[in-house]
């Protein structure tokens, strides 16, 4: 069972696109964004906190940081709430996606992840951030599997992201969507069926 970000991964995601809704510019968007993900620890987050520099923009206070596993983080800005994550998150909150949820998607099927952006109940746009495959993930995956071992990747990334990435990397299966914490309990699920099991990663 390998982790995906940083194992089968480089773990150094980068911005590649933006798709903007209430937000009027890209500037705009990555301003709230990395405003937003400066108080967190995600890998992700570090993408767009660079992506802010590159483009030297001037970041946003922000108040009320909470982070909520596994769906994303919430905060003050400006006076309005403003959150980041995924689509769960946003569905919790209310916010409607209209054409963000086709946007997303076609995104995620570039094995880019799609981070939603809301500020005052309303859409502000979407940022995909990819994290390149190591050079030598493909042949260490390819020789084990020679070896008759099973490779699955196991990672809290969303499913059509992650699923992209089995394609490319020929992976016996991939589990996706799973909160750090559920990761041993995939394993244990994994013993319990009579396999040996050796995890890399987290």
């Amino acid at each position: 069972v390998l982790d995906k970000t940083g194992t089968i991964t480089e773990g150094k995601p980068a911005v590649t696109d933006l798709v903007l809704a209430g937000a009027e510019s890209g500037d705009e968007l990555i301003r709230l964004a990395a405003s937003l993900e400066k108080p967190s620890e995600h890998p992700l987050s570090q993408a767009l906190i660079a992506e802010s520099e590159k483009r030297r923009l001037v970041l946003r206070p922000v108040t009320d940081f909470e982070t909520l596993p596994g769906r994303g983080i919430r905060g003050t800005v400006g006076g309005e709430i403003a959150a980041a994550g995924n689509r769960k998150l946003m569905e919790e909150m209310g916010i409607p996606l209209g054409e963000g949820i086709a946007a997303a998607e076609k995104l995620a099927e570039d094995g880019k992840t799609p981070i939603y952006f809301a500020k005052g109940g309303r859409l502000f746009g979407i940022a995909a951030v990819a994290d390149p495959v190591r050079p030598t993930s493909a042949a260490a995956i390819a020789a084990l599997r020679k070896m008759g071992v099973e490779v699955i990747m196991l990672t809290g990334d969303n499913r059509k992201t992650a699923e992209a990435i089995g394609r490319k990397l020929q992976l016996s299966s991939v589990i996706a969507e799973v909160l750090p914490q559920d990761k041993e309990a995939q394993v244990k699920k994994l013993m319990e069926a009579g396999k040996k099991v050796a995890m890399v990663g987290d």
